[in-house]
């Protein structure tokens, strides 16, 4: 027995140093101003660029068929409507932390003359018409209410004008959660837009920070009906080929929003009881050519891993070690981003901003 102890003991002392030295080598990212600077410079370049563009419209006649700008003129760059939101919001989140970065006067010029008055009253329009009732549904629309809780938050008389120009296109949204969401029997679970976790996420957040009481507890009563009895949630398919969302971790960070501590802690216990392991590991989602708009896509899963990730951690400090997890997955993307592809660039930014934002 004392020669099991004594063997024991030397294991443990052996295995300290070891990990420490991989805690020392493990870059924790931040968003610096030369980070945020490089990073703003992505939307800068997209948000105006109209052509490559996706439309995803659907056309009722010939008289449809117009160009991007003409349809979209407050979002009509970065290859698609969502792209383009997000790519607003990502240059408010840097302007509210970084009031001074490089070209701080271009950007909120771009930024009043995109979201004005006019141009939100024609994508209001553009929602009305018969065949576009559920156009970007959910991915564009939670996109859009995050933007509208960015500058919500932001102590600036820009942000305040922008909000106030953005309103009937954030009511609108809003109104159409109302009207989805109880007709929604079962969520969407899939790595990409429509995925009903990460709709509802950002809708949740946008509904606590403004007080929208009506919103959230729609939100927190259709997370319950969706996601309460999940369990074993299945990882070993993570991620698809194309997944720039995860299933599983999207929907772990919905119930973090809308379950009290006990309850969570043991919901995620049985949805995915390996996160309790001190040692949990996850390989990055690995990108093969960022060439393709498709395969691409697995940078995105790594900076959505990560900020679900911390969005946990940060909240409970049991699953702190999933850190370790988060930053990996950042460190292996964020270099990665800005290299001329315009595949990744017109939208990876932001994805990256959010991860670094929930880095604490």
């Amino acid at each position: 027995m004392s020669k099991l102890i004594l063997s024991l003991g030397i294991f443990i002392l052996t295995i300290q140093p070891i990990s420490s030295q991989v805690a020392k080598e493990m870059k924790i990212p931040e968003l610096s101003l030369e980070q945020a600077t490089r990073l703003s410079k992505l939307p800068i370049k997209c948000m105006n660029t109209e052509y490559p563009n996706k439309l995803g419209q659907t056309l009722g006649d010939a008289e449809d068929l117009r160009g991007p700008k003409s349809l979209h003129p407050a979002f009509y760059g970065c290859f698609d409507w969502h792209s383009s939101v997000h790519g607003h919001w990502s240059l408010v989140s840097l302007l509210k932390q970084y009031p001074d970065i490089e070209n701080a006067d271009q950007i909120r010029k771009n930024l009043l003359k995109n979201i004005s008055k006019e141009n939100i009253e024609q994508e209001v329009q553009y929602f009305k018409g018969k065949h576009n009732k559920i156009y970007e549904r959910t991915y564009g629309w939670a996109w859009l209410l995050k933007l509208a809780e960015e500058l919500h938050t932001w102590n600036d008389p820009l942000a305040k004008e922008l909000e106030e120009n953005l309103q009937p296109l954030t009511k609108m949204i809003v109104d159409k959660y109302l009207e989805f969401l109880p007709k929604l029997h079962y969520p969407i679970r899939v790595g990409e837009h429509p995925n009903t976790a990460f709709g509802m996420s950002f809708a949740w957040d946008y509904a606590n920070t403004t007080g929208n009481i009506v919103l959230k507890e729609l939100i927190e009563n259709r997370s319950r009906d969706f996601y309460l009895n999940d369990i074993s949630c299945p990882m070993s398919w993570e991620p698809g080929g194309s997944d720039f969302l995860s299933p599983c971790f999207e929907e772990a960070a919905m119930m973090l929003r809308v379950l009290p501590e006990k309850e969570y802690i043991n919901w995620l216990s049985l949805f995915l009881p390996e996160l309790s392991a001190i040692d949990y590991s996850l390989e990055p989602g690995i990108v093969s050519d960022r060439t393709d708009g498709k395969l691409v896509h697995l940078d995105g899963v790594n900076f959505s891993r990560a900020w679900c990730l911390n969005e946990i951690a940060n909240k409970y400090p049991t699953y702190k070690h999933l850190k370790n997890n988060a930053i990996e997955h950042i460190n292996y993307s964020l270099p990665n981003i800005i290299d001329g592809n315009y595949e990744g660039g017109h939208w990876l930014g932001s994805f990256a901003i959010y991860a670094l934002n929930s880095i604490k």
